[in-house]
């Protein structure tokens, strides 16, 4: 079942395209990573699905409705960042006990299970957390609702290394259990790759890429060796990434194709992080090459 279906969807702020032709559909029952640099249209994306702005142009739907101001879709899924907000006057234990009221599908065992392991205060109010704090009791929040379509807008923002690996965990272990739809938008790919199975990678408003991982992982390959060599195999390909090792070497990274074994030139794999981010560069070189 096609849980998100945009198509050609525009936001424009002030004139500026925040999403520009974003066209995409995501199946139910899967984690996908929404990936992207810093500006790429992802929060304002999260945003549209969960029914917190309208978009400008095209068509959004969720669940097959349009989500602005819908009842179905904002019953049955949830937004987590750093901007989720709870009445002042109640403590982080009174928002628990009031969510089963708003969500059908509240955990309360898993809300209190987690709460107790990462020792938050019951009496604290959620303003006044720090930012860390305030990262995970919003996580536990949004696991706990088991939402059919839970997102996630960079929910480790503040969370110092050990919480957030036991974050990735607890989604994980959630998510076998029971399992729903799960959008993990982030431009940290590396530390999350484990629990993706696709990925839908925007830039500048536009999907750039929308495969499975095992695929963005079989995507591209780099081309290490002699810079003459090199230059020859990559003149009329499409070149992701380029960088002049020495005055002798080059390496340059490739879309994959079957056959490229030269002698003189070492071939290897390339992450699925390394995808992403040469794919969304705006320079084919590296930073060295500022230091020429």
């Amino acid at each position: 079942m096609v849980v998100i279906d945009c198509q050609n969807l525009q936001k424009k702020y002030k004139g500026m395209a925040a999403l520009n032709g974003i066209t995409f559909q995501l199946e139910d029952h899967k984690i996908t990573g929404l990936i992207g640099r810093n500006g790429a249209g992802k929060t304002t994306l999260l945003k549209i699905l969960a029914g917190f702005i309208r978009e400008n142009s095209g068509e959004v739907r969720v669940f097959s409705n349009k989500p602005f101001n819908n009842l179905r879709v904002s019953a049955n899924s949830i937004l987590v960042d750093d901007q989720m907000s709870f009445p002042d006057s109640l403590t982080l234990a009174d928002i628990l006990e009031a969510a089963p009221s708003f969500y059908k599908r509240w955990d309360a065992g898993l809300a209190a299970s987690l709460f107790d392991y990462f020792r938050l205060n019951p009496k604290q109010l959620h303003f006044k957390l720090s930012k860390g704090a305030k990262a995970t009791f919003n996580m536990i929040f949004g696991l706990a609702t088991r939402c059919e379509l839970t997102m996630f807008d960079e929910p480790t923002n503040g969370m110092d290394e050990a919480v957030r690996s036991d974050f990735y965990r607890a989604l994980l272990k959630e998510y076998i259990a029971y399992p729903r739809s799960i959008l993990i938008s982030s431009h940290h790919l590396a530390e999350m790759e484990h629990l993706l199975e696709d990925i839908l990678l925007i830039h500048k408003g536009k999907v750039v890429l929308h495969q499975s991982l095992e695929e963005v992982k079989e995507y591209a390959v780099a081309l290490q060796g002699q810079t003459d060599i090199v230059e020859k195999l990559t003149a009329e390909k499409d070149v992701l990434h380029i960088k002049q090792l020495d005055s002798h070497r080059k390496y340059a990274v490739i879309k994959k194709e079957d056959s490229l074994g030269v002698e003189g030139v070492t071939i290897q794999t390339v992450s699925a992080t390394d995808v992403c981010m040469f794919m969304t560069s705006e320079r084919k070189g590296g930073i060295d090459d500022v230091f020429k």
